[in-house]
């Protein structure tokens, strides 16, 4: 197929979803022009983001732009968007990504769900052509809300509705730019593991996800001090995005462990950040909620042993040859009690972590190199809608017509 002119969408700028729209951008055969908006007001983007996004498109088309498909973000309010460009984009098909969405998102326990921002979701994936997830699990969690979704409201619920969402929709995992890492891995001599593991140089634990209730930090802390109250040495790298309000687990811990802190707080380099990942050896989560994982895929492309909850979306990102270890640590955990084991046995030199060769294996397929192949082909794929749509005609009663 030719190429294509892809308009991309994205109202919330900033973060995971700008790294991936440039991701997409830099590595795409198609020619790509995105319409974004400054990563704020997230409420405000979804409610109000599109009529932006519309004159924006609206200023591209009067320069002569016409994109053959659209790829929006799940924080884009897409039946108001396409109303605002109507009749220009008529006919233009649409991919709809859900880097996340506002119907399962964890929310902190003092707050109440408003069904407004699911309910856009919602919408928003009657409205697309094709739905794409960033992991079965967001999936078949998200299909799996929907009906109570529309339950909540008193009649024409549509429930029939969430077996048409539900075909249209596949799993398309993140591209990351994980090779960007590997100008850091540096000259690090490996750690030598097992009974001879020195006392003197005790293996660094890393945090590196968002220090956020989501995250479940109570949890990974209650660890560390069960690990330090029978006397397993370590050493903590805590890194990771944190904002005003953050859970106090955080300043605790900087009280109990401050002489064995290596990295406190949010690496605004990459290259301090990266550094900070080769230098760790044992990458854990305990997080309630995760519909992907970036932060701990590269953790682990970076060398990075993990330890992660048998659930979520971490099951499907780690191959099953490696989920039933016969010669190395664990790697997914049942509860508090198997992880805590699991820890103690790595840390005590009793448990080999995996060859880190073998853990940079393991996230390499989602690299974007390897992956952009799969978002080329769905758009190639949804492309054809609009070429079956634009000449009167569905690209299957077109077939039929030219036999």
């Amino acid at each position: 197929m030719a190429r294509l002119s892809v308009l991309f969408l994205e109202p919330w700028h900033g973060g995971s979803h700008k790294s991936f729209a440039q991701g997409f951008a830099d590595h795409t055969r198609h020619d790509v022009r995105t319409v974004t908006m400054s990563a704020r007001f997230w409420k405000w983007r979804m409610q109000g983001g599109s009529v932006t996004l519309a004159r924006k498109t609206l200023a591209l088309l009067d320069e002569g732009f016409r994109p053959d498909v659209l790829f929006a973000s799940s924080m884009v309010n897409l039946p108001a968007y396409l109303a605002l460009v109507r009749p220009h984009l008529a006919d233009t098909p649409v991919v709809l990504y859900f880097h996340e969405n506002q119907l399962t998102y964890p929310i902190p326990p003092t707050e109440k769900r408003d069904l407004t921002y699911g309910y856009i979701n919602y919408l928003s994936a009657l409205s697309a052509d094709r739905i794409a997830f960033n992991s079965a699990f967001h999936r078949d969690e998200f299909l799996t809300a929907l009906p109570g979704l529309l339950r909540a409201f008193p009649d024409y619920t549509h429930l029939g509705t969430v077996k048409e969402i539900e075909a249209k929709s596949s799993v398309l995992h993140l591209g990351l730019p994980l090779d960007r890492h590997d100008a850091f891995r540096g000259e690090r001599t490996p750690r030598s593991w097992g009974p001879s593991l020195s006392a003197a140089d005790p293996p660094v634990i890393l945090w590196n996800q968002r220090w956020e209730y989501d995250k479940n930090p109570s949890a990974f802390f209650r660890l560390l001090g069960r690990l330090d109250d029978i006397g397993v040495r370590f050493r903590l790298i805590l890194a990771g995005e944190h904002f005003e309000q953050q859970p106090d687990d955080f300043d605790a811990a900087f009280e109990r462990y401050a002489g064995r802190i290596d990295h406190y707080g949010y690496a605004e380099d990459f290259a301090e950040y990266s550094t900070l990942l080769h230098r760790s050896d044992l990458v854990v989560s305990t997080a309630h909620h995760e519909f992907f994982g970036i932060a701990i895929q590269e953790a682990i492309y970076c060398g990075c042993h993990p330890l992660l909850p048998n659930r979520l979306a971490y099951p499907e990102l780690i191959p099953k040859s490696l989920q039933s270890p016969l010669l190395h640590a664990p790697i997914l955990y049942r509860d508090d009690d198997a992880l805590f084991e699991s820890a103690k046995r790595i840390l005590t030199g009793k448990d080999r972590p995996l060859p880190v060769e073998t853990l940079r294996s393991i996230p390499r397929s989602l690299d974007w190199k390897e992956q952009i192949s799969t978002y080329d082909d769905l758009l190639e794929r949804t492309a054809l809608i609009g070429a079956g749509v634009s000449s009167g005609l569905h690209a299957d009663d077109q077939t039929r017509r030219e036999d």
